[in-house]
């Protein structure tokens, strides 16, 4: 019997304030705005469990078309826990990793709109340069710069 298979992975979802924050946020990193549009009802709250619930979705992608996420303002029910300052060994949805082409020149820029170096920009053997950042809402996000080979 043929055991049936993962296909991908569709999204990461992250609940935010403002979506239109975290759009600015995640379109300065290099992601594009898929679309936007309202989530609601009772089908809605099946799925989540919530009930009845009304949420503003939008869905970012990477530049190769492959990863999304999606950014969720829930109007209503109100939001009811703030994981936000949550160190990073936190049970539960950590971050998003995203692999950048010069990470000191990323965090430059993430840092004129905010964001702050959780730790400090450190090289992994010969592959990788990483870093933690906080972004808009206190978000945690990963960077990873790959080192080329020579």
């Amino acid at each position: 019997m043929a055991r049936n298979k993962l296909l991908r992975m569709d999204n990461i979802g992250i609940v935010v304030e403002s979506l239109d924050n975290a759009i600015s946020f995640f379109t300065e990193i290099g992601l594009k705005l898929e679309g936007r549009a309202n989530i609601e009802g009772e089908w809605a709250g099946r799925v989540t469990g919530l009930g009845n619930q009304n949420v503003e979705i939008a869905m970012m992608v990477t530049p190769d078309g492959h990863s999304r996420l999606e950014l969720s303002k829930f109007i209503t029910p109100v939001v009811i826990a703030d994981n936000r300052s949550s160190p990073v060994n936190t049970l539960g949805y950590l971050r998003a990793m995203f692999t950048v082409q010069d990470i000191d020149e990323m965090v430059a820029r993430l840092i004129k709109h905010g964001a702050k170096l959780v730790g400090e920009v450190v090289q992994y053997e010969n592959s990788y340069r990483l870093c933690y950042i906080r972004g808009v809402e206190g978000l945690l996000i990963g960077l990873a710069e790959e080192i080329e080979k020579k």
